[in-house]
């Protein structure tokens, strides 16, 4: 947990990990997401409150732009795997894959306790996850979604000894 100048110790809040789905036919996706924000003001460019969601309408008829701090990075990526799980639900369709997820809401300083979490669970929560979806990243334009194909401290190694 992080002190504070005075001494004082912040609890970290809490990281949630839920799942939905145990077909051993299905292969186990875990989706990573944060819901933590950088710092913003009005007078930074903003054209609404950063911390109210606001829907203006488009150039579109059709369409509606969300504004608001975090609404691409990253709670719109977080609210799209809920989406997809709502569709799956409501057009009565199986879920392809067994769903995990882990959001977390401390990214923007570090992701504090994340690491030492991931130990704890990853004979228990995690032992049973076949890929990993990292879903932090934002859209840059409206026909330009992100992938994110590599993270900064991630080395992934084979090595085959005979």
């Amino acid at each position: 947990s992080p002190q504070l100048p005075d001494g004082q110790v912040l609890p970290l809040p809490p990281v949630i990990l839920g799942e939905l789905g145990k077909d051993p036919q299905n292969p186990t996706v875990c989706f990573y997401g944060h819901v933590d924000v950088q710092p913003a003001k009005k007078e930074d460019g903003w054209v609404t409150d950063p911390y109210t969601l606001t829907e203006i309408d488009g150039v579109h008829l059709l369409k509606r732009n969300l504004y608001g701090r975090g609404a691409t990075d990253n709670k719109g990526p977080v609210l799209a795997w809920i989406n997809a799980v709502e569709t799956f639900r409501a057009l009565k369709l199986a879920m392809p894959v067994n769903f995990k997820f882990v959001i977390e809401g401390m990214e923007e300083a570090g992701s504090l306790g994340l690491e030492k979490l991931l130990e704890e669970e990853n004979q228990s929560f995690f032992s049973d996850v076949d890929y990993i979806v990292i879903s932090d990243n934002l859209w840059l334009s409206n026909k330009k979604p992100a992938l994110t194909y590599g993270s900064r401290g991630n080395a992934c190694f084979f090595v085959e000894v005979k």
